[in-house]
């Protein structure tokens, strides 16, 4: 997670955010309430869901993951106590 990816997603944020309250001052300047109420609702969805996924690109944290060809390889299982066992019959 880089901190551009953070900063875009509180822009999201932000931009959500404003544009709900721009669109509140001009329900509350207007008359178009026929219109304006179902409109809100679907727009208040939608900038609901777009703050929530620019609150999720801002504070995921993601484990960098590891490149398998520069992994050291693991050591051989260990084949018993002694090394070498044979039966003396």
């Amino acid at each position: 997670m880089t901190d551009s990816s953070r900063t875009q997603g509180f822009a999201i944020c932000g931009a959500a955010a404003f544009l709900g309250l721009v669109f509140l001052n001009g329900l509350l300047n207007g008359a178009w309430w026929a219109v304006a109420i179902p409109v809100g609702i679907l727009l208040g969805f939608v900038l609901g869901l777009t703050f929530w996924v620019g609150w999720t690109i801002a504070t995921i944290q993601v484990e960098p993951e590891t490149d398998p060809i520069t992994q050291p390889p693991s050591p051989p299982p260990a084949s018993g106590a002694s090394g070498d066992e044979t039966d003396g019959g």
